[in-house]
C-alpha cells in the first residue's frame, strides 16, 4: 500500500511547553509527511474531527499522532483497520519526564517521533486471519459440580455445549458428599446439597449434548476449529468445538503414604473422603467393629504444606473439616470433637462457622501432630506438639481419626511427555522441566505435549496473578480443583468464569481477533518459508504450543493459537517471522533512525526495550507521577522480552549506540511474564550475547536485564540513572561514528 502519512502533535497537558514544536513539525517535513498539524486538545471533538477531515479529503492512510501514550485514548485515536496507526508518547515519556525546554527533551521527542514515523511507514493495515468451517461449541470435559455448572452456564448462554465424562452417570467427587459448608447468612448452618437436580437440569437442557462413559481420545486443530475424537463404550465419535473447558477436577492425596499419621495402622484412622461417604450413605460407625461413633478427632494438612507430600495449601480442607465437625455436633452437641490444625483457613464468611463450632465446644488444638496411638482398648488417642502452650497436647480416647487429605489435580497424574529437543552445534539443547504429562484427559494432537503444562506443583494455570481460566493452550480454560485448589462454591464461580472465557474465545476468533492478552489484536505471525532451516527453535520455544511440524520438521502455524507475542520471532535465527505492523526488519530500523551524538558532544545513548505489559507502563506510571529519569534513553516498547530479536543488538551497537537496557516482567516459579516464557528465554539470550561482546573486546556490561514490575514505577529513574552511570563509566561505544 502506498502510504500517505500524516501526522499530529498534541500541545496540550504540558507537551507544548515542554518541547519546540516547529522543530518536530520541521522533523516531519523532512520524514516526508503529507500533513503535519499541531493542536491544543487532538483527543477532543474537533481535533479528532480534523484527523478524520484529512482521512477522507486528504486521502491520508497512515496516522501518527504524537501526543500521549498509547496505553490511553484508543478508543478516540481508532480510525477503522485500513488505517495506519502509530502512537508517539510525547507527554508520560517526555514532556513530563524532562526538564521543560531543554536541548536533551528536544532531542528525546525528536528520536520518539522519528522511530514512530519509521514503524508507521513500514506497517501494514491489519488482514486478521479468518479461519475457515469455524464452530462455536463448548467442550466441557468432566462431569462433577464444576463441569455441570459450566456446561448449564454456556447452554444457558446460547451456546451448543458437549459434555464428557468418565463415568457412567455424572456427579464426579459430588456423588460421595453429603452437605455444603454454609453459602447464606448467617453462614451458621449447612446446605443441603441436590445432586440429582443438578443432573436433572442438564438432561433438560437441550443445548447439552451428554457423553458418560466416555474419554477424549484426542483434540487435534485450533480455537473454533477443534476436533475432538470421543471414545464411548468401544465406539468412536468426532464433534468439532470452538473451545474446551476442562474440569476434571481433582483426587485426594494418596493416604498410604502418610505413614507418619499411622494411616493403614488402625481401621479407624480414615480420610475426610471416607467419612463424608458414611454420612451420605447413612451409617457412621467405627469401621473396626461397627459400633457408633461416639467421639472423633480431625487432623488438618494431612500430607498438605509438607515439603514430603504436597508443599501447597489445599485450601478447602479446612472448611470441609469444619463442615464435618458440625455433622456430628448437629446429631449430638455432646459429642467430644477435637481439631488439630496448623493454620485454620477459614476464608470469607466461614470464618462464622467457626465460631459456631467453637461455641458447640468443639477443642482446637493449633500444633503438629507426633502420633496417633492405640490405648489398648480400642480406642485411638491423638498427640500433638501444642503451639500455645509450648508442651504435648493428647486427645482423650476417640473413636474415629480423620485425615484431611489434600488435593492433588487430575492434571498432575501421570508421566512427564517430554518434546524432541532441537539441535545446537551438534548437541541436543536442554529442554525445559515443565509439569507437561502423559494422561488420559485430553490428548492433544500438540507438537508439545498431549496435556496442559502446568504451574511448580501441576495446576495447569496460564498466569496465576492475571489470568484465571486461561491455560497456556489458547481455547483450553482450567475450572474447578483441576486448575487450583478450592470449595464447592469457589467451583461453581470458577465454573461460570471459565464458561464465560470459553464464549469470549470462540467469538473473538471468530473475527480474527486475539483472545488474550492481546486481546482484540489481529496482527498474527506470517513465516517466510523459502528461508527456512528447520531449526525447531520456533517450535520448541513458542510458550503457547501454537506451532506444530510436518514430517520434514517444517514449522506448521495455528494463527488461532497464536498469543501474538512475538516469541518465535526473537527465537528465528533466520529471521523469516514477521507481524504486519511488528518485526525485525522495522525495530531494527527505528533503532537505525535514532540520532547519535558524535562521542566528542558527551551524549551517550541508551536503547531500553520495554516490555509492553509491565515495564512500558511503569515507565509512564513514573511520568505521570512526575519523576524524571536520564535523559539520554531512547524507549521502545516490545510485546514480549521474548519477542528481542538479537539482531536488534547488533544494531544498536553498530549504531554507536552505548547501552542497551532490557526492561520485562518477573521470571521464575513465580513468573509475572504475560507469555510464561518471554523473560526467562530473553535472560537466556542475553547471555549469549554477552559472551559474544567479550570475545569482541566490547565490554559485556553495555548490555543488561532488569525485571520490573508494574508497580515498581518509583524505581525506574534509579534504574535508568545508575545504568547509565555504569555506561557512561565505560567511555563511549568504540563503534560510534562508523
Amino acid at each position: 500500500m502506498e502510504k500517505k502519512i500524516g501526522v499530529y502533535i498534541c500541545s496540550g497537558c504540558g507537551i507544548g511547553d515542554s518541547i519546540d514544536l516547529e522543530a518536530l513539525s520541521a522533523l516531519a517535513g523532512e520524514h516526508k509527511a503529507a500533513v503535519c498539524r499541531k493542536d491544543p486538545f487532538l483527543c477532543g471533538a474537533e481535533g479528532v474531527a480534523r484527523i478524520k477531515a484529512d482521512l477522507e479529503g486528504e486521502g491520508i492512510n497512515c496516522v501518527v499522532v504524537a501526543a500521549c501514550s498509547p496505553r490511553v485514548m484508543s478508543d478516540v485515536f481508532d480510525f477503522g483497520p485500513d488505517k495506519v496507526l502509530e502512537r508517539v508518547n510525547l507527554r508520560e515519556q517526555v514532556a513530563w519526564c524532562q526538564p521543560a525546554g531543554e536541548e536533551d527533551t528536544l532531542m528525546m521527542a525528536e528520536d520518539a517521533l522519528r522511530m514512530g514515523l519509521v514503524k508507521a511507514s513500514e506497517s501494514e493495515p491489519l488482514e486478521p486471519f479468518i479461519a475457515e468451517d469455524i464452530n462455536k461449541k463448548i467442550l466441557v470435559v468432566g462431569g462433577g459440580l464444576t463441569g455441570m455448572t459450566a456446561a448449564l452456564e454456556a447452554a444457558k448462554a446460547g451456546y451448543e455445549t458437549v459434555l464428557v465424562e468418565k463415568e457412567e452417570a455424572l456427579g464426579g467427587y459430588a456423588k460421595d458428599v453429603y452437605r455444603l459448608p454454609p453459602c447464606d447468612p448467617p453462614y451458621e448452618n449447612l446446605e443441603e446439597f441436590d445432586l440429582e437436580d443438578l443432573r436433572a437440569q442438564v438432561a433438560g437442557e437441550p443445548g447439552i449434548k451428554v457423553y458418560t462413559g466416555a474419554m477424549v481420545a484426542s483434540v487435534s486443530g485450533a480455537p473454533c476449529m477443534f476436533d475432538v475424537e470421543i471414545s464411548q463404550n468401544g465406539a468412536n465419535c468426532n464433534e468439532r468445538v470452538g473451545s474446551i473447558v476442562l474440569a476434571t477436577g481433582s483426587v485426594p492425596y494418596d493416604a498410604t503414604k502418610l505413614t507418619d499419621l499411622c494411616y493403614g495402622t488402625s481401621p479407624d484412622i480414615v480420610t475426610a473422603r471416607d467419612l463424608e461417604a458414611m454420612f451420605k450413605g447413612g451409617a457412621v460407625k467405627k469401621p473396626s467393629n461397627g459400633q457408633p461413633v461416639g467421639s472423633v478427632a480431625f487432623v488438618l494438612c494431612a500430607g498438605s504444606r509438607d515439603p514430603r507430600h504436597l508443599p501447597y495449601c489445599s485450601s478447602a480442607c479446612c472448611v470441609e473439616s469444619l463442615k464435618q465437625a458440625r455433622y456430628f455436633k448437629e446429631a449430638n452437641p455432646e459429642t467430644p470433637v477435637y481439631i488439630f490444625y496448623k493454620d485454620i483457613r477459614s476464608t470469607g464468611n466461614y470464618e462464622l462457622l467457626y465460631k459456631q463450632l467453637q461455641k458447640d465446644g468443639v477443642i482446637f488444638v493449633r500444633g503438629s501432630v507426633t502420633g496417633i496411638d492405640d490405648d489398648g482398648s480400642g480406642g485411638l488417642v491423638v498427640t500433638s506438639d501444642d503451639v500455645l502452650t509450648r508442651s504435648p497436647v493428647m486427645s482423650e480416647s476417640v473413636d474415629l481419626v480423620v485425615l484431611a487429605t489434600g488435593m492433588v489435580p487430575t492434571s498432575a497424574l501421570g508421566e512427564p511427555f517430554k518434546v524432541q529437543a532441537p539441535q545446537q552445534d551438534g548437541e541436543p539443547a536442554p529442554v525445559a522441566s515443565d509439569a507437561i504429562l502423559v494422561s488420559n484427559l485430553l490428548n492433544l494432537k500438540y507438537r508439545q505435549g498431549p496435556e496442559l503444562p502446568g504451574l511448580e506443583y501441576g495446576f495447569p494455570d496460564s498466569h496465576f496473578i492475571c489470568f484465571p481460566y486461561e491455560s497456556r493452550r489458547t481455547g483450553i480454560y482450567p475450572a474447578g480443583t483441576v486448575r487450583a485448589p478450592m470449595d464447592y462454591q469457589q467451583a461453581r464461580t470458577d465454573a461460570m468464569g471459565a464458561a464465560l472465557k470459553a464464549i469470549q474465545c470462540v467469538e473473538m476468533v471468530s473475527v480474527g481477533k486475539a483472545v488474550h492478552p492481546r486481546a482484540g489484536d489481529q496482527s498474527y505471525p506470517e513465516f517466510f518459508m523459502q528461508r527456512c532451516t528447520q531449526c525447531k527453535r520456533c517450535t520448541e520455544e513458542c510458550p503457547f504450543g501454537a506451532i506444530n511440524e510436518d514430517e520434514k520438521a517444517n514449522p506448521l502455524p495455528n494463527p488461532t493459537r497464536c498469543r501474538r507475542c512475538g516469541v518465535c520471532m526473537g527465537a528465528c535465527p533466520e529471521r523469516i517471522i514477521s507481524f504486519k505492523n511488528y518485526s525485525v526488519g522495522m525495530i531494527g530500523n527505528m533503532i537505525k533512525n535514532i540520532n547519535v551524538p558524535d562521542e566528542y558532544d558527551e551524549k551517550p545513548r541508551i536503547l531500553v526495550l520495554a516490555c509492553e505489559n509491565d515495564a512500558y507502563p511503569a515507565l509512564d506510571m513514573a511520568g505521570i507521577s512526575g519523576l524524571s529519569y536520564n535523559p539520554w534513553v531512547r524507549i521502545i516498547s516490545v510485546r514480549c522480552l521474548g519477542s528481542v530479536n538479537l539482531v536488534w543488538m547488533a544494531d544498536a551497537l553498530s549504531k554507536g549506540i552505548d547501552g542497551i537496557l532490557l526492561l520485562g516482567c518477573k521470571h521464575g516459579n513465580d513468573y509475572q511474564c504475560h507469555f510464561i516464557k518471554g523473560s526467562e528465554l530473553a535472560n537466556t539470550r542475553m547471555t549469549k550475547i554477552q559472551e559474544t561482546l567479550d570475545r569482541l573486546a566490547l565490554e559485556s556490561d553495555r548490555v543488561k536485564m532488569e525485571q520490573v514490575s508494574i508497580t515498581d514505577f518509583n524505581l525506574i529513574p534509579k534504574m535508568l540513572d545508575d545504568f547509565a552511570e555504569k555506561v557512561n563509566s565505560l567511555g563511549p561505544n568504540p563503534y560510534k561514528g562508523f
